[in-house]
């Protein structure tokens, strides 16, 4: 009988390369489990342990580490040491009284950046799409498999229907409660998430709607005053005139 699925295996030798490993200590890495995040795009929470907080020393060490559930993932105690760990997660150590977020390296793949504390229950959603499901109520689906409801007073006029597809929520983990809206809009403070700008971020100065072949296009001014154009779905608001939260170090 023939194969079915995909390998369950990954050699270090084609693993991402922000992957932080070594191709020539041993043959074999741990390959990230479907979950919320493409496996190419995010860092197992085994390598995450051994090779970035260096909080074991061997693979069999941070096994043992994350099946005591000392580790959460926004907000929620994860024992699965393949557990996909991808952009804007939040990674607790509550016995190391450390918290850290998942974000874009610059032009490279993704790191793990120590947040405060106070951080360590709020997270960033980007919306993806939206339905509406039972009783009237719309279903916000986010970039991490989230889904969150609002509720809806009169189906007929739904005032609260403000969600737009690539707008950002700020949400608290792990109950997903809203705690605040940004808009996909020129003036909103972006990073950039996939392609050739990978890492860099900015305000929107200009959207240029896409068509049925052509996607949308965004013109965003970084830090420096340098302007640089990236496609709508690569960039991730994170704020309005400036970051929400703390997007990096210092």
């Amino acid at each position: 009988m023939g194969k079915k699925g995909g390998s369950r295996h990954l050699k270090r030798l084609p693993a991402p390369k922000h992957l932080p490993i070594s191709i020539k200590v041993n043959k074999w890495t741990f390959k990230p489990r479907a979950g919320p995040h493409p496996a190419a795009s995010s860092i197992p929470l085994a390598i995450a342990i051994r090779d970035i907080f260096h909080y074991a020393k061997t693979a069999r060490e941070a096994k043992i580490v994350i099946s005591e559930g000392k580790i959460t993932v926004d907000g929620v105690a994860r024992r699965d040491v393949k557990f996909p760990l991808g952009i804007m997660d939040v990674v607790a150590i509550p016995e190391a009284n450390s918290t850290f977020r998942v974000l874009p390296i610059l032009r490279k793949g993704l790191r793990l950046l120590e947040v405060p504390a106070e951080e360590r229950d709020l997270k960033m959603c980007r919306i993806e799409n939206k339905t509406s499901v039972r009783e009237g109520r719309i279903q916000l689906n986010t970039h991490d498999g989230k889904n969150i409801l609002i509720k809806v007073k009169d189906t007929r006029r739904p005032t609260e229907d403000v969600y737009h597809t690539l707008d950002t929520l700020l949400v608290k983990v792990p109950d997903n409660t809203v705690v605040k809206h940004f808009r996909f809009a020129e003036g909103a403070y972006v990073i950039v998430v996939n392609g050739g700008n990978l890492g860099r971020e900015g305000r929107i100065r200009q959207i240029i709607k896409g068509t049925a072949t052509q996607p949308t296009l965004v013109a965003v001014e970084d830090p420096q005053g340098n302007l640089f154009q990236t496609q709508g779905d690569y960039v991730f608001v994170v704020g309005e005139d400036k970051p929400a939260l703390k997007l990096a170090a210092g």
